[in-house]
């Protein structure tokens, strides 16, 4: 064809340029041969290794079961502490106890001890039994037992008294805590074969709900009973809560007190008994139960008064003899090396100081001015600069639906609480006063659950200088606040940390490398000894030595740091059996762990996509809230058993249960207010508001702040209307007659300082 190109063959496109390149890609048979055998051998090393990797894994676990074994059961090991738990008034545990006891002892002659030996078992144990109604006493006891056995009778005629309501709110209680192992002994069978296996069966179908999967039942009439028990007992493997094996701790088994010569409102504390979990040091500091923290003057490492190979003639404890009779050696503590008492922080009266900025700072705060000056800002006609810093530049809406949240004094927001109100009533009210002042604690309650939030706006303040405190927030989810603005002056006697759950790794590693290491100055486990703790109050140290004929005392050792005071955070929620009205910073006793102290919290939401978390006027029931206190530092994890004390001197009750979150003051902890109005003329987006002020100073005051209506309206402030508080809004959509105008307000709350730190001290 006339004008066309000539075609052009090109050359075929493969995958190998030339027919000798083609097998340059193929791998001789010896190759192969190599490469299967080196892959063959890399796989068969892999298997290998990962063999011997499991096989030493499971030596090492076999070790250390080995070694958890002999440390729990052997002559070296502390007597493994029985509770014995009535699970109904009519539970007589008593015998039972006493029944255990002549098992386990060799001299039956000689009057029972709460602690024997028994070379039969090769067993020592310590058996107690919890007094029914006692709370705080089965509280100290269940801390502390390796074993709790609940106690049920056959006889009662329906299934539900097999637990009354005192042992169904210990067992909510001991669950709380940890339940270390635990068995059901049943009483009171028949003695007929057939009717006494089936009397067994009704109450192990009763109860098996109640109680872990693991829990065995075993009858306990006849000695033969109790003799299979503890057969089985000495081999059972023990399993404890996690919190408890964290700090060393001791069950006293006599207490006594030595007066202090050179201060007579002082005295010296001795707690003798057997040193549990791990090592304690006389250079570290420790915790009685009730009574605070404490430095060690001394420890005597004792003769073991029941040893498991012992004669018979020493099978009973005996502390009668001379003091200074069987000690091994004693430990002094090295100045240099023990941990000072420290409590609170000592501030700085020059460190709030105004210093000479540098040029450096100079120069980033011109930077930042200049960044300001840049932005512009739509603000309402007459915003000041004071007032345009409450309004953030963020668009996203706050969560206008009315949350629980909030709470304060009366001098700050005007609700009913108190400031100076105290969980304990005042001696000087009379029975009138209390009820009608719990009679306005319910209604407050009540009011809270049904109009959360909201307050009234007072008539003979003004609500600029009343909510003085208080600011607007654009969106409560991403505005802005500085955690260390205008901080209270606690915050100057607290402690924080940098990096808490560095802090927390650093000082458990470093008490476990001091059990490892078998110091001089410390008091190994399983050792009997007696600890002289100084400079304890007279009064407190008598009240000890008076609860010690009902109730355990239990020294805890403290670990780095753990006398300090700090903001911690507790996961609380009220307590099924409490029916009273909890309020923000209420006086309540809170049991952490070993460790008792007063504390006055004040509840609040926890809000997971946010930094700021809102403040609740009560503890409301049926939810988890979160409990801010001022109180020693302690690590996690922890449970927490929060009592509330009685009218008079009665028994407190357990008001909330829950465990340590956090340690954490910059917290932010948000009150809000809610200021109401309503309309009095709707023109389409326009509307006149009342009642919500009360004169026009303030509405041009809080003209800025954002508001918001309960049927999903929003809108901003215009100008006032009049000389008595109406103003103008406008919305972003139509207003209904009916509707409610609300304007959130917030301030930062903080916890309150107890007065009383220690329940013995109360």
């Amino acid at each position: 064809m006339g004008g066309s190109r000539a075609q052009v063959n090109k050359p075929h496109k493969t995958r190998f340029s030339s027919k000798s390149s083609r097998n340059i890609h193929k791998i001789s048979q010896k190759d192969k041969n190599r490469i299967a055998k080196s892959n063959r051998n890399v796989t068969q090393g892999a298997r290998a290794a990962r063999l011997q990797r499991s096989k030493m894994l499971r030596e090492q676990k076999k070790e250390a079961l080995l070694k958890e074994k002999r440390a729990s059961g052997g002559s070296a090991s502390p007597p493994r502490v029985i509770l014995l738990f009535p699970l109904s008034a009519s539970v007589n545990v008593s015998s039972l106890a006493e029944d255990i006891l002549r098992l386990l002892s060799a001299d039956v002659s000689r009057a029972l001890s709460s602690t024997v030996a028994s070379s039969e078992y090769k067993l020592r144990a310590t058996v107690l039994h919890a007094p029914h109604g006692d709370l705080l006493s089965c509280m100290e006891m269940a801390k502390v037992a390796d074993l709790i056995a609940f106690v049920a009778s056959a006889t009662e005629q329906s299934t539900c008294d097999y637990i009354d309501s005192f042992g169904s709110q210990c067992l909510s209680v001991f669950r709380s805590l940890g339940l270390p192992s635990t068995v059901v002994f049943i009483r009171d069978l028949p003695t007929e074969l057939k009717r006494r296996n089936d009397a067994k069966k009704i109450v192990t179908s009763s109860l098996t709900s109640e109680f872990p999967e693991d829990c065995k039942f075993y009858p306990a009439d006849t000695k033969d009973d109790l003799h299979k028990f503890m057969w089985l007992f000495k081999e059972q493997r023990l399993t404890t809560p996690h919190w408890r094996n964290q700090r060393p701790y001791l069950i006293a088994q006599k207490v006594d007190m030595v007066p202090d010569d050179s201060s007579p409102e002082k005295c010296t504390l001795l707690l003798t008994g057997y040193t549990r979990a791990h090592s304690l040091s006389v250079n570290q500091l420790v915790h009685v139960s009730g009574a605070g923290d404490f430095q060690l003057s001394r420890i005597d490492i004792m003769k073991d008064p029941i040893p498991l190979n012992a004669r018979k003639d020493h099978n009973a404890m005996d502390f009668d003899d001379n003091q200074d009779a069987g000690i091994i050696r004693s430990l002094a503590p090295d100045p240099s090396s023990q941990v000072p008492l420290l409590v609170e922080n000592v501030p700085d009266p020059l460190a709030g100081e105004q210093t000479w900025p540098t040029e450096a700072e100079m120069a980033e705060a011109e930077r930042n001015q200049k960044h300001k000056r840049l932005r512009k800002r739509a603000l309402p006609r007459g915003t000041s600069e004071y007032q345009a810093a409450w309004i953030v530049d963020d668009t996203d809406g706050e969560d206008s639906g009315v949350e629980n949240d909030g709470d304060d004094d009366k001098d700050d927001d005007g609700m009913l609480l108190d400031e100076g109100e105290s969980g304990f009533p005042r001696d000087n009210m009379t029975r009138e006063q209390i009820e009608d002042e719990i009679k306005k604690i319910k209604e407050a309650h009540a009011e809270d659950e049904e109009f959360p939030d909201e307050v009234d706006t007072p008539l003979d303040v003004p609500a600029r200088k009343r909510f003085a405190k208080y600011r607007g927030l654009k969106s409560f989810r991403t505005s802005s606040w500085d955690p260390k603005e205008s901080l209270p002056p606690e915050y100057a006697r607290i402690f924080a940390f940098d990096n808490f759950a560095r802090t927390q790794k650093h000082v458990v590693a470093k008490a476990l490398k001091v059990e490892q290491e078998g110091r001089d100055d410390c008091a190994p486990v399983g050792s009997f000894a007696r600890f002289y703790i100084k400079e304890v109050p007279f009064h407190v140290a008598s009240k000890l030595c008076a609860a010690s004929r009902t109730a355990p005392i239990v020294l805890c050792g403290l670990l780095q740091h753990e006398s300090k005071m700090s903001d911690l955070h507790f996961s609380i929620k009220k307590h099924d059996s409490y029916d009273a009205p909890i309020k923000s910073k209420e006086e309540l006793i809170f049991h952490v762990g070993f460790r008792q102290f007063v504390a006055r919290p004040i509840f609040s939401t926890d809000n997971i996509n946010s930094d700021k978390h809102k403040m609740e006027r009560f503890l409301h029931a049926g939810r988890f809230s979160i409990a801010s206190i001022y109180a020693p530092i302690s690590f996690p994890p922890l449970p927490l058993i929060a009592l509330k004390g009685a009218a008079g001197a009665g028994t407190p009750a357990v008001a909330a249960v829950g465990s340590l979150r956090s340690i954490d003051p910059d917290r932010i902890i948000l009150k809000k207010i809610i200021l109401t109005g309503y309309p009095q003329r709707v023109s389409k987006l326009k509307a006149t508001v009342r009642y919500m002020f009360h004169n026009p100073e303030d509405v041009r005051w809080f003209k800025p702040v954002e508001v918001w209506t309960k049927c999903g309206r929003r809108g901003r402030v215009k100008e006032p209307v009049g000389t008595h508080g109406a103003m103008k809004c406008i919305f972003n959509g139509g207003l209904q007659q009916h509707d409610t105008v609300c304007m959130s307000l917030y301030k930062r709350a903080y916890p309150k300082w107890p007065e009383h730190r220690f329940p013995a001290n109360v």
